[in-house]
């Protein structure tokens, strides 16, 4: 810790491989950053977790909730169990950066978001990419007018197949591509082309065996004609690029949703004259989303910057999944859940 920072403490709800193998490394070097207690159902786990970053290991969530040396729970659980813990740590006076998606209903998300204003805390979601300085300089070079006038976004994150038994082919925790894959270009898509984004069509599918969609693709659409076709899945070839197409050129982005953090982007820009690369200076989107947070709670930053396009994002994912399951032509032909 830095002499002089505010800094904030923070509680870990559960040990999920996401807060193992990138957030915790980053809160612990997180100037502004006590990472002070790690909670699992499991003491053992707990211990094992916590043992790294000479956090507190505590046994149980609720205990966690109590503490009165916690100023902010950072919660990776199973999606199916966002709402709850996030609403028990608001009414305990946390903070709370959630793993995405916040919750799998609209209307509970803006009843957490409410909550959350109501006794002055800041509530995020922990979608990291929107943090990384890549997005910016795309969005500046479209309105310098790099590609002319914008025409259409097209949007990609697929991945290879998570064993079998993974928690996102559980639809009782909340699993499916939708909301674990899916949910990064549709956020993609409000970034970029802004929150008055309607649904034309989706489709979601689901590959033998599984009892979640596997796979999707949807068609949103802007007021004024501009489209965005997004693709996702989780038992594909890894994916992590949108392209953003003009009247005048194409800019595409590579790796835009993971990037490590030694990442140097390369933005391609293709027009009539030909085509160029922009080289953009490695970053670190955990430590960005972390300092963002951080921020909010010093009131250095707005306590809801961003709640306006996650309440967009969480709409069309319902919407989506909507479209989808009245888009299912024959008996059978629909998706579980």
């Amino acid at each position: 810790m830095t002499p002089g920072v505010a800094v904030v403490r923070f509680g870990v709800l559960g040990c999920a491989d996401i807060a193992r193998r990138r957030v915790l490394p980053a809160m612990a070097a997180a100037p502004d950053i006590d990472l002070a207690a790690v909670a699992s159902r499991s003491p053992a786990r707990a211990a094992d977790a916590a043992r790294a970053y000479g956090a507190r290991p505590v046994a149980g969530y609720a205990q966690l909730l109590a503490d009165p040396f916690v100023d902010a729970l950072y919660i990776p659980l199973p999606a199916a169990l966002h709402d709850r813990w996030v609403e028990a740590a608001l009414e305990a006076g946390k903070h709370v950066l959630a793993e995405k998606p916040l919750t799998t209903d609209p209307a509970r998300t803006r009843t957490l978001l409410a909550t959350a204003r109501r006794r002055n805390l800041v509530l995020r979601e922990n979608v990291m990419f929107v943090h990384h300085g890549q997005h910016t300089a795309v969005r500046e070079l479209v309105t310098d007018g790099a590609i002319g006038e914008l025409r259409a976004l097209h949007a990609a994150f697929t991945i290879p197949s998570p064993a079998d038994g993974d928690i996102r082919f559980d639809p009782e925790l909340g699993g499916g591509a939708l909301t674990d894959v899916g949910l990064y270009p549709v956020r993609a898509a409000v970034h970029l082309l802004g929150p008055d984004l309607r649904v034309a069509g989706a489709v979601l599918s689901a590959a033998a065996g599984r009892n979640v969609e596997t796979s999707g693709a949807a068609l949103l659409q802007r007021a004024d004609g501009v489209s965005a076709q997004l693709t996702f899945g989780m038992e594909h070839a890894y994916r992590s690029r949108y392209e953003l197409w003009g009247s005048q050129g194409r800019l595409t982005v590579d790796r835009a949703f993971t990037p490590p953090a030694g990442h140097r982007p390369r933005l391609l820009l293709e027009d009539a004259s030909g085509s160029r690369t922009i080289d953009l200076p490695a970053e670190d989107q955990v430590a960005a989303t972390l300092a963002a947070f951080t921020a909010a709670v010093a009131g250095t930053a707005p306590a809801d910057d961003g709640a306006r396009d996650l309440l967009a994002q969480a709409d069309l994912l319902s919407a989506i999944r909507r479209a989808a399951n009245e888009g299912a032509s024959a008996p059978g032909t629909g998706v579980p859940g």
